[in-house]
């Protein structure tokens, strides 16, 4: 997935905004189901009725929708029930030592349990460690990013490390 991050009250014309991402994604041959609009949350939503027909149209256009830094900021329940976004990625606030903190682990549990209810899928963000990493896969989250997978790089990191590689003390059946 490609990531692309905007602020609410940024889009004025989702169709006018979109235009050059569809134009360049069709240019480089880039799926468009494979591009995630992020929703980040460092500014109050000014008008809630605009930003939701901003999600459906972008949905609609067959892109993906997120709601970043789930937990911090202005972000909130009401979010999910309002704009049912595609994915949501969990605030590395709420990540960070989860496994050595049971309110993180039942705050965390219970967004996973709304996510499922309302079809959306969780995204960890900020894993740093293995045990962060086991905890959450116990919640049956599926989805991750952070320093423990790879550091941030302009560079391809694929031939850098095997991912598989990093999964596999949560995989008994793999040597």
């Amino acid at each position: 997935m490609l990531s692309i991050n905007f602020l609410p009250n940024a889009v004025y014309q989702p169709e006018l905004c979109i235009r050059t991402t569809i134009e360049t994604a069709k240019g480089c041959n880039f799926p468009l189901q494979q591009i995630l609009f992020e929703l980040t949350e460092v500014e109050k939503v000014e008008d809630y009725a605009h930003l939701r027909s901003i999600i459906e149209h972008y949905q609609s256009l067959g892109f993906k929708t997120a709601l970043d830094d789930f937990g911090a900021g202005y972000s909130g329940l009401n979010f999910l029930a309002d704009f049912r976004p595609d994915y949501i990625k969990l605030d590395m606030a709420l990540i960070r030592n989860i496994d050595q903190d049971q309110g993180r682990q039942a705050i965390v549990k219970g967004i996973v349990q709304v996510c499922r209810d309302l079809s959306i899928e969780p995204i960890a963000e900020g894993i740093e460690t293995l045990e962060e990493l086991t905890i959450l896969r116990s919640f049956n989250i599926d989805l991750f990013q952070g320093y423990y997978f790879a550091r941030p790089s302009f560079r391809s990191i694929v031939s850098d490390i095997n991912l598989l590689d990093l999964l596999a003390p949560l995989n008994p059946t793999k040597s």
